[in-house]
């Protein structure tokens, strides 16, 4: 066999699937229709073009590209593997209160577990994936934040990763704040190891962590306007002053032909 003739030369793969194949998720990897997970998708928007451009200075090629936004859908149980005993461990200790109170959905998607969890019952679910004998999530890996600028009401989510080294397992933690009102309950008691991550994340994104000992920014400066990693914030052109010298925006330097 040598790359000029291959042994392979069968053309008849149907040209949607190619095309499906090529534009599908990370990696180009395309999750059989028939998973679970990807019922009842929630369509936050709508994505025109790559990179934000309008008008004609949209030069990538993918100028006309329509895509919808979509967040994956709770999934029904059973969810398979071990995230069933998770779930179940969860709603048996969270008592008294309510598992439907606490968790706003349980979404299974690419081989994990997330709990969306409503702002105001974070901490206390924290504590119970943490102590519980059966969860026993004693390692939070870090927060992330995340802008949804569509997602009406929910624009910002916190996402926390947590390990349990007692069982081997993973599990993702999520919850959401509007942004009117991007305050989430700090999860500093519980897990100490979100002091800087939770700074990071409030300092990028803007979201209050409350009951944090001291979230101030760690990357920017104090002063510094607007967060960096919010979606709707500007590419290029922040005017910016190091050492008492001014460095122009890209449109106001010099010039050279």
């Amino acid at each position: 066999m040598t790359f000029d003739s291959p042994e392979n030369t069968d053309t008849t793969t149907p040209q949607s699937e190619i095309d499906a194949a090529a534009t599908a998720g990370p990696e180009g990897t395309l999750p059989s229709q028939a998973e679970p997970e990807l019922a009842g998708e929630e369509v936050i928007g709508v994505r025109r073009g790559m990179f934000g451009i309008s008008g004609t200075g949209d030069t990538s090629g993918y100028g006309r590209l329509v895509r919808p936004v979509t967040l994956p859908g709770s999934t029904p149980a059973p969810y398979g593997g071990y995230f069933d005993e998770v779930v179940d461990a969860l709603r048996t200790a969270l008592a008294p209160t309510s598992f439907e109170d606490a968790i706003e959905k349980v979404v299974v998607f690419r081989g994990e577990l997330t709990l969306h969890v409503h702002r105001e019952h974070l901490p206390r679910v924290a504590q119970v994936l943490r102590d519980d004998a059966a969860l026993r999530f004693e390692l939070c890996l870090g927060v992330n934040g995340v802008h949804y600028p569509h997602d009406t009401g929910r624009e910002l989510h916190a996402v926390y990763h947590l390990m349990s080294v007692t069982h081997s397992r993973r599990l993702r933690v999520e919850a959401s704040a509007p942004d009117a009102d991007p305050h989430i309950p700090s999860l500093y008691s519980v897990y100490p190891t979100t002091d800087w991550h939770e700074r990071e994340t409030y300092d990028f994104f803007g979201i209050v962590f409350d009951g944090h000992p001291s979230l101030t920014r760690i990357a920017m400066p104090d002063d510094w306007r607007g967060h960096p990693q919010r979606k709707d914030y500007p590419l290029g052109g922040i005017p910016v002053e190091y050492k008492g010298a001014r460095i122009p925006p890209p449109d106001e330097r010099r010039a050279y032909s």
